[in-house]
């Protein structure tokens, strides 16, 4: 970032440390900052905004919440530019969900829905790579059922793998996202039969032979089957 001069203005005093957080995150996605960039010193900052170093900081607090910026101390350090990490927007979607009127089964259809879109990039674009890891996760979740180890971050890491095999980030960032909210349903769901976990499993093995057979009829209705039990979701007809 240049002087800051060139791209800040000076706020009003009514809601100082928003309009900076504001003017911030302006930057931010017109891209004229970027992840590791680094903000002016506190100094610059509140002499270019008009305020005190005081609501600077406070501003800057904010961002960091958000898990857009990193205050660093010492030699070195200062504000830089961060991406925010999927458990940061997971839970900032996840208090979406639960202070808004919808339900554990829409949650879960819209995850259907979203998981069927990942599925088609997957059959297109799964390498031999990708299936051997998604095998991998399988192998590793039979001996976790095995050991009496197995929980939901397994199951978890079986579909992040798969969001990696479309090969595209944006999916793969938004389906990590993601993960908080489908937490949120499972828990408000009804509860699963006592060999569920045994049953995702299963699916799971299921379904990564039929993306290896570039099966689609037969992995839609593995997923549907495996997104939509214990609830009273049903596979959209196609």
């Amino acid at each position: 970032m240049g002087d800051a001069g060139d791209y800040l203005s000076p706020v009003s005093s009514g809601r100082a440390s928003q309009q900076i957080v504001d003017q911030i995150v302006a930057l931010l996605r017109s891209g004229r900052l970027a992840p590791h960039d680094r903000l002016p010193s506190e100094r610059q900052l509140a002499e270019a905004f008009g305020v005190s170093r005081v609501t600077v900081r406070d501003s800057l607090r904010t961002l960091e919440a958000q898990g857009l910026m990193s205050v660093r101390v010492g030699a070195g350090g200062g504000a830089f530019v961060t991406a925010p990490s999927n458990e940061v927007v997971g839970e900032r979607l996840t208090d979406l969900l639960t202070l808004s009127p919808v339900d554990p089964d829409q949650v879960a259809e819209a995850r259907l829905m979203m998981e069927l879109g990942i599925l088609d990039l997957v059959l297109a674009r799964a390498t031999e790579e990708d299936l051997e890891g998604l095998r991998d996760v399988c192998r590793l979740a039979e001996e976790s059922l095995a050991g009496g180890a197995y929980d939901r971050t397994t199951a978890e890491e079986f579909h992040a793998r798969l969001a990696e095999a479309t090969h595209n980030g944006a999916v793969a960032r938004l389906a990590g996202s993601f993960r908080g909210p489908l937490r949120m349903a499972a828990l408000r769901a009804r509860e699963p039969a006592a060999d569920a976990h045994q049953r995702t499993v299963e699916d799971h093995q299921e379904l990564v032979e039929a993306i290896a057979r570039r099966d689609r009829d037969t992995a839609r209705a593995v997923m549907g089957r495996h997104l939509t039990r214990g609830t009273t979701v049903e596979l959209p007809e196609v």
